[in-house]
């Protein structure tokens, strides 16, 4: 057990998510409450051209800043009254810095699909089948390596300068400690991470002309990798020498806030993309490499995850180009997608025959094609609005479950299934997911997210918990379950059953 902060007071713990849209902080106590949070949005990502996708290391470093001081203000809390941090981000981007520790070029982040032809060169490299036994997934557009060898082929000028390599997370929790860290739970989405054995694969390294000494040095979740340094003391407001854990990359530190610890218990998340994610006590391979295996957030355990690219984004790209629709008037205060839902609810189960397939960005599960594009199907002249986003959250909701369906196939349980991300805010999208999983779902109490994971690992690393075991045992509660309803479960199912027939039709044109 760690002492209390030198000033007295209720020991704290602080958890930092660096999002795709903007970057949150929370504060827990350690009894795992919320005692307060604060976010500070990102620059909307850049496209030059379509498919890629970049942002700037520097704004979420900006944006951290703002967000902690936020936290702290908003809890009353000194920064000394801080025992641990701890750090979640999106996972996949590619931070490149020179020598000086200056970034290069803006990141290429998760969603960016330029990558298609250092996926084809991978392949013909090492064969699917050896990337799979060396590195537990298959080749991606997605994935970090992709894009390191992306930037060497197309900006030789740019490659040259680069140093040091880092994904996005843990470039901004080197802004705070000066450490080049990362941990295994998201080194594993860069394909460069023998995930098996949980450290980096030579062969892959050696093959691919990648410098290790490029790559920061690996860490366990809730191992401690560096403290607060005099500069990221002063840009935050948190003590010098606060110690600081490596934590996660979004996914499996959200599992860690949601409970999903152990093999039988699921997560289906919708935020901008939407994953269905399982705990398991080995590193368990799909030979198709339609979902990825990755080291978990638990030392000694790893998870099988499968990725919807536009799953909130989908609902977002509707609002974003048709409006919150007229039941939100200008001066609704509520929150649009709030509005979208209501809209929707007056629709029935099946949208009556329209179907949404959310390929906006592509898709990684189970297609992995980063040519597959989105499309509404089924129209006719008496559908409403109502139809068509109706049809947008049956759509995502039958692309997770395409993940369960892989899941039943590589005969991985699933007894409890819960959900997380602005998905699990929504009654109707919770009741659709429950009807089109055919499955009871949960929703926690404190469902904050990734940074509520990257707290308990603070806490567990601090030595507040055990393990990342007892800490999810002690804090992570049941708030609601949602039964389906027999009637709309069966007519969903049999949608889904066509719903699957769109992808082949769609790839043929």
């Amino acid at each position: 057990m760690i002492a209390e902060p030198e000033m007295g007071g209720i020991i704290k713990f602080l958890g930092i998510d660096v999002g795709t849209s903007g970057t949150r902080a929370l504060i827990i106590d350690e009894h795992g409450r919320v005692v307060a949070s604060g976010t500070a949005g990102h620059e909307s990502f850049a496209s030059p051209q379509l498919g890629w996708a970049e942002q700037s290391p520097q704004d979420w470093w900006r944006a951290c800043q703002v967000a902690v001081r936020f936290a702290l203000e908003a809890s009353g809390a000194r920064g000394d009254e801080i025992a641990c941090v701890g750090f979640s981000g999106q996972m996949h981007g590619a931070v490149l810095l020179d020598a000086q520790d200056d970034v290069v070029r803006p990141a290429l982040i998760w969603c960016d699909q330029r990558t298609e032809p250092q996926v084809e060169e991978l392949s013909h490299l090492f064969g699917v089948n050896r990337l799979i036994q060396l590195t537990c997934n298959a080749p991606v557009t997605n994935f970090t390596l992709t894009k390191l060898l992306w930037v060497r082929e197309n900006e030789p000028r740019n490659w040259e300068r680069v140093a040091h390599v880092m994904l996005p997370k843990d470039y901004v929790r080197f802004q705070f400690t000066g450490e080049r860290a990362i941990d295994v739970a998201d080194a594993s989405g860069t394909l460069l991470l023998d995930v098996a054995k949980r450290q980096w694969s030579s062969e892959v390294l050696s093959r691919t002309g990648i410098d290790k000494q490029l790559l920061p040095s690996l860490w366990e979740s809730p191992e401690i990798c560096g403290q607060v340094s005099g500069r990221g003391a002063e840009a935050t407001g948190l003590r010098a020498g606060t110690p600081v854990v490596a934590g996660a990359g979004d996914q499996a530190a959200g599992a860690v806030g949601m409970g999903i610890v152990r093999p039988g218990t699921v997560s289906a998340t919708i935020g901008t993309s939407g994953v269905v994610f399982a705990a398991t006590d080995a590193p368990v391979l799909d030979p198709k490499g339609r979902i990825h295996t990755f080291c978990h957030a638990i030392p000694g355990r790893w998870h099988v995850m499968g990725v919807t690219q536009a799953a909130g984004l989908s609902l977002r790209w509707f609002r974003d180009r048709f409006g919150a629709g007229p039941a939100a008037p200008k001066d609704d205060a509520r929150d649009p997608y709030e509005t979208l839902c209501e809209e929707a609810a007056a629709a029935p189960p099946g949208s009556e025959g329209v179907f949404w397939a959310p390929y906006l960005m592509g898709e990684r599960t189970p297609h992995c094609d980063p040519n597959a594009r989105a499309a509404l199907v089924g129209l006719s002249a008496t559908h409403t609005r109502a139809h068509v986003i109706r049809a947008i959250l049956e759509g995502v909701a039958f692309s997770l479950r395409d993940s369960f369906t892989i899941f039943r196939e590589m005969k991985l349980p699933v007894d409890r299934i819960r959900l997380g991300g602005g998905g699990a805010r929504s009654p109707l999208w919770r009741q659709i997911q429950a009807d089109v999983y055919g499955h009871a779902v949960e929703v926690v109490q404190a469902e904050e997210g990734a940074a509520y994971g990257a707290a308990i690992l603070a806490g567990t690393g601090a030595g507040n918990w055990h393990c990342v075991d007892e800490a999810c045992d002690a804090v992570v509660l049941t708030a609601q379950t949602i039964q389906p309803d027999a009637e709309s479960s069966a007519v969903l199912d049999q949608a889904y059953r066509t719903y699957r027939r769109i992808y082949p039709a769609l790839r043929q044109i």
